[in-house]
């Protein structure tokens, strides 16, 4: 009897693990083509896989091309080369040697945002980094930068999150209101909610339109981030953001950041 080739017995695990270990391994964030061609799979199975480990926080998909997702990063120590992390720690640095501030890289959940990576001057130590910790859109800038970017249909599991936690929906003081001031802006800005005397503003990083990749978000006592210097705050960020948003794409490989 003839031997049965490898391909042919792999199971549905395999696939996912090959692509999920294919986009660890690459020199650089890689596109469709090259993971279905790196693991032998037509272009059509890859896709469909990969669109659930996207979901399932596994890989991270940056326009075309796709990282290391936060489930990676929380089961391992040491980030792959090219995840979002290592790729963002520099613009993190900037951006707070920049401010004066702490920084932080937030990912969005099913029901919030997640820190990832935080960048903290010694002078704010008195403030949580809160890394690795899971944040709710109603009490976080970071997570309200990041609904706030995504389509109207895609925000209904963090309202409803937020309405369960008993935070009101509609009016002045309403997440509706909170987040059509940042999509309108392109920055959320929280002062308090979460601990007094702490605000933030936050800036979504988004490759295409309606699909949030991060947030950047700078965090520092009240005083600090008040409306004479919010424009300049603002304009750091908004640079930092463009920053990243071109390593994600390739067009910016950092030398010339």
């Amino acid at each position: 009897m003839p031997e049965v080739p490898q391909k042919a017995t792999r199971t549905a695990v395999d696939k996912a693990l090959d692509l999920i270990e294919a986009v660890s391994r690459a020199d650089t964030p890689p596109r469709l083509t090259d993971l279905a061609d790196e693991v032998g799979l037509h272009r059509a199975t890859a896709y469909r896989i990969l669109v659930d480990l996207v979901r399932r926080g596994w890989v991270l998909r940056a326009d075309d091309r796709y990282l290391p997702g936060t489930a990676v990063l929380r089961l391992s120590s040491r980030a792959a080369h090219n995840s979002l992390t290592t790729l963002a720690r520099p613009v993190l640095e900037e951006l707070s040697a920049g401010t004066g501030l702490m920084v932080n890289l937030q990912i969005l959940e099913n029901d919030g945002s997640r820190v990832v990576d935080v960048i903290r001057p010694d002078r704010l130590a008195m403030i949580s980094t809160l890394h690795g910790e899971a944040l709710p859109v109603h009490r976080f800038a970071g997570p309200l930068a990041l609904v706030a970017a995504l389509p109207q249909e895609a925000r209904r599991p963090y309202l409803e999150a937020a309405r369960a936690q008993g935070h009101p929906l509609t009016g002045p003081a309403g997440l509706l209101a909170d987040i059509e001031r940042a999509e309108a802006s392109g920055f959320a800005v929280e002062h308090g909610r979460n601990e007094q005397f702490v605000a933030s503003v936050s800036r979504a990083v988004v490759p295409v339109p309606g699909s949030p990749v991060c947030a950047l978000t700078v965090v520092g006592p009240d005083a600090e981030i008040d409306e004479t210097r919010m424009r300049r705050l603002r304009d750091h960020l908004a640079s930092a953001v463009d920053t990243l948003c071109g390593l994600l794409s390739g067009t910016n490989t950092g030398a010339d950041a």
